[in-house]
C-alpha cells in the first residue's frame, strides 16, 4: 500500500514575523524525532514569492507542512490561506494556523478558507516543545498528506 507521508528532512515552511516566535518554534523542532528543515518567511509577500517557486521549480522542494501565523506584515494569513487554496493545480501541504489570536472569528475564517488546523501559538518553550510533539505524531507520523504532482 502506498503511503504519502513526508521523508527525511521534513520540509516545514514557517510563516511568521515574530523572531521569538521563530526561534521558539525552531528550537522545539530540534527535540522532534524526525529531521526537520526550515522555510522561514517573515512576511505574507515572501510567503507567496517562495510558494510560487516551488511551484515552478522542480529543484526546490514543495513544503510537507506549513505553518502559518495570520497577522504577518505585506500580506496576511488569511490571504495566504485563499491563495493556497485558488492558486494551486493540486491540493497544498497541511495547512496548520499557528496564531495568539483566540478570536472566534479569526478561527471560523481559518477554517473556511481550509486550513488544516487552528493552534493557539503556546506562552512557554515547554509548550512550545509538547505542541511540537503532537504536531509530529499526528500531522507527520500518522496522517497521509495530499501526493503532490510531478
Amino acid at each position: 500500500m502506498q503511503t504519502f507521508r513526508p521523508t527525511e528532512p521534513v520540509d516545514i515552511l514557517l510563516i511568521e514575523d515574530n523572531p521569538g516566535d521563530i526561534r521558539l518554534t525552531e528550537e522545539a523542532f530540534k527535540s522532534a524525532l524526525n529531521e526537520v528543515r526550515f522555510q522561514i518567511a517573515t512576511d505574507g509577500e515572501e510567503a507567496v514569492r517562495i510558494l510560487h517557486e516551488c511551484q515552478q521549480d522542480d529543484e526546490r522542494p514543495f513544503p510537507d507542512l506549513i505553518l502559518l501565523d495570520l497577522n504577518l506584515p505585506r500580506l496576511d494569513g488569511f490571504s495566504i490561506l485563499e491563495m493556497l487554496k485558488d492558486d494551486f493545480d493540486h491540493p497544498s501541504p497541511p495547512v496548520l494556523v499557528l496564531s495568539s489570536s483566540t478570536a472566534r472569528e479569526d478561527i471560523i475564517k481559518s477554517y473556511e478558507r481550509a486550513a488544516n488546523a487552528y493552534l493557539t501559538k503556546p506562552d512557554s518553550p515547554d509548550e512550545f516543545d509538547s505542541m511540537v510533539r503532537a504536531v509530529e505524531d499526528f500531522w507527520i507520523e500518522s496522517v497521509q498528506h495530499p501526493p503532490i504532482e510531478s
